[in-house]
C-alpha cells in the first residue's frame, strides 16, 4: 500500500471511529458549518507539517492532510482534530487569518485541545522537562505555526501575538467542557 492510500485509510478510520474527530464534526454542524469526508483532502505537502487548515476552500475552509508527513493513525487523528479546531474557530468567530493575534488564538486552542502537547508527544520530540511543559509546548508550537503565516513572519511578531492571546485563548476550551 502506498503512502497516499495509507493516509486515506487513516482519514476514513478517524472519520468513522475517532471520538475527537466525530465530536468536532458534530459541533461544526451545530455551529452551522457541517463537514463531511470531502472536507478532508489527502495530498503531498512541501511543508514539514502533518496537515493544515485552508480557510479559502469554502465558507468554513477545508483540511489538508499531508500524506508524506503523517506517521501513523494516531498522528492522523491528532492532526485532524487540530485542524478541525481551526475550522471550528473559523466558523464560530470568523477568524481573520492575517491578524496574527487571531491566528495565535486558534493555534493556542488547537495545540491545547488536540493532544499536540500531551506529555507523551513531548517525550517523542525529546522534551523531557515535565514542570510547565504543557504551557511551554503550547506557546512554542503556536508561535511556530503563526510564524509560517506570511502576515506574521517578521521576527518576533508570532511570539508577541502568542503572548498577547495566550491566557484568554488557553482558557477557551469550546466546544469541549474542559481540555480532553
Amino acid at each position: 500500500m502506498g503512502v497516499h492510500e495509507e493516509a486515506e485509510k487513516w482519514k476514513e478510520k478517524a472519520i468513522k471511529r475517532s471520538p475527537f474527530v466525530k465530536f468536532m464534526m458534530e459541533h461544526m454542524a451545530k455551529r452551522g458549518c457541517p463537514v463531511d469526508e470531502s472536507f478532508f483532502v489527502v495530498r503531498h505537502c512541501d511543508e514539514k507539517v502533518g496537515g493544515g487548515f485552508d480557510e479559502s476552500a469554502s465558507r468554513q475552509g477545508g483540511v489538508v492532510l499531508c500524506e508524506n508527513h503523517l506517521r501513523n493513525y494516531a498522528h492522523t487523528e491528532m492532526t485532524m482534530t487540530h485542524e478541525l479546531i481551526h475550522a471550528y474557530d473559523h466558523c464560530r468567530a470568523f477568524v481573520d487569518w492575517t491578524n496574527c493575534v487571531h491566528h495565535a488564538c486558534s493555534e493556542i486552542r488547537a495545540a491545547n485541545l488536540s493532544g499536540d502537547c500531551k506529555w507523551w508527544q513531548e517525550i517523542l520530540r525529546g522534551n523531557t522537562a515535565f514542570l510547565g511543559q504543557g504551557r511551554a509546548c503550547i506557546k512554542r508550537r503556536a508561535a511556530l505555526s503563526v510564524s509560517m503565516n506570511p502576515a506574521c513572519s517578521a521576527p518576533g511578531v508570532a511570539q508577541e501575538a502568542v503572548e498577547k492571546a495566550f491566557e484568554r485563548c488557553y482558557a477557551d476550551t469550546s466546544p469541549f467542557d474542559r481540555v480532553p
